[in-house]
Parts: C-alpha cells; sequence; structure tokens
C-alpha cells in the first residue's frame, strides 16, 4: 500500500499540497484530476523523494528511502530518460539497475509503439518520447507507477489502443496513479477517481460507485467542482456590453 498522510507542501508563501491523506491499495488504478496548479505532480514529486515535504509517505508501511525506492517509478511529460541513449542502451542500463526489470514487457511496448531500437531517444519524435518515457516506467519492475501526463504529444488511436493493451499486460498486484486531463479517455480503464483543488483532496471516489449512481466521470467532477456551464456566456456578454 501506498500511504500519504498529512502529505503538505509549500513553495515560500503558495501552499502546494495541504494535509493530502490518500491510501492506495495494491493493484488499484487510480485517476488523479483537477485544474492546472492543483498539486498533482508536485504529490508525485513528493512521493517519489524529488520534493522536501512535510507529513509522512509510506511504501508498504516503510517511509521512502535508497532501500525500496525501486518499488516506485515514474513517467513524466518532463522526461527522465538519457536523451543521447538508444532504447536498446536504456534496457542494459535498466537490466542491470533493476532486479526486477520487465524485459518481455519492454520488448511488447517496443513492438506495440513500433519505436526504433538503435537510434537516439533525442531523435524521437514528442510523441515517441513519451511512449518510450511510459515504457521505460512499466518496464522497471516497480509495484506503484505514477504517470504524470504521459499521453501529451500522442493521437487518440495510439492513446486508446494503449489503455488496452495496458490493461492486459499489468500484473494484479501492480498499483498505477495516473495525472490526466483526459477524464472521459480514461473513464473505462481506472476504478477510482481522487481530485484535487488547490492542494486539498477534494473528492474520492470509485467507478463503481458513480455506475451505481447512474453517473458518469465527467458530471462528478463538475459537481464537485462546481463547474458554471454559464460562465463563458457571460464573460462573451459583459465584453459585448463593454463595446
Amino acid at each position: 500500500m501506498l500511504e500519504l498522510i498529512k502529505l503538505t507542501k509549500k513553495y515560500r508563501t503558495a501552499m502546494a499540497l495541504q494535509n493530502v491523506n490518500l491510501r492506495l491499495e495494491r493493484g488499484e488504478i487510480v485517476g488523479l484530476f483537477g485544474e492546472n496548479g492543483a498539486g498533482k505532480t508536485t504529490l508525485m514529486k513528493c512521493v517519489l523523494g524529488l520534493l522536501p515535504y512535510e507529513g509522512q509517505v509510506l511504501l508498504d508501511g516503510a517511509p521512502v528511502t535508497g532501500k525500496n525506492i525501486e518499488k516506485l517509478s515514474f513517467a513524466t511529460c518532463e522526461h527522465s530518460y538519457f536523451p543521447n541513449l538508444s532504447a536498446q542502451g536504456h534496457r542494459e542500463f535498466y537490466q542491470g539497475q533493476f532486479p526486477t526489470f520487465r524485459e518481455k514487457r519492454f520488448e511488447t511496448l517496443m513492438e506495440f509503439f513500433e519505436l526504433p531500437p538503435h537510434k537516439p531517444i533525442r531523435s524521437f519524435s514528442t510523441g515517441q518520447r513519451n511512449q518510450f518515457e511510459v515504457l521505460l516506467a512499466l518496464s522497471q519492475g516497480a509495484d506503484y507507477i505514477l504517470m504524470d501526463e504521459p499521453f501529451a504529444g500522442n493521437d487518440v488511436f495510439n492513446r486508446e489502443d494503449f489503455y488496452k493493451v495496458l490493461l492486459g499486460i499489468l500484473e494484479p498486484t501492480e498499483t498505477v496513479l495516473l495525472s490526466t486531463h483526459l477524464l472521459e479517455e480514461v473513464e473505462q480503464f481506472i476504478g477510482r477517481a481522487v481530485l484535487l483543488h488547490r492542494g486539498r483532496v477534494v473528492g474520492d471516489v470509485s467507478m463503481l460507485e458513480l455506475q451505481d449512481q447512474g453517473r458518469d466521470l465527467m458530471s462528478y467532477v463538475k459537481n464537485v467542482f462546481r463547474y458554471r456551464a454559464d460562465r463563458a456566456a457571460k464573460a462573451l456578454e459583459q465584453l459585448s456590453a463593454e463595446d
């Protein structure tokens, strides 16, 4: 289990995360949603120990240290690969660093994405780079896979096919935390939705609960965030009145 207890992060005078309490069980696929600046990326970086924070992050009951950090992997749109190294070079490096590296999964995803094995990653397109980032995170052999807007630069058909492949390759004990703005695309893929607003958890619901209530994810999110459908119309009316 991945557990966040009163996780708090402050940037100078701005509070990025405020007493976040969150538990992710083994085998869950959880969507993390919120507007820009809600704290999604900050939360993931705190979990990984990339940022100092207050509170606790526990990985199977223990703090995250160099002894258990390999249980975590991270796919980020900021990219964490070595640009001058080829995909094959990354494979060899990861095999040496992570005893649980999933070689068969690496091969399967390389073939699925049709990525060249011997070209440096810097020569890849933006979409290919993001695909390779996700591929590495899934192949590392981690128990908890964090993904921060991993599908940027990929077309809708590629993303849809990838969701299907991902559901097919994940082991029952692997946990995925996925941050994305593509709510409607991932609705059938995730099992639970967590909503962040100004650094606080404001919503936490399973997709089964929504299904039982006859609601979809988008309507739930709009309700929690008190979305006003007339907001744009009022702004345009105001501009027209000024003219």
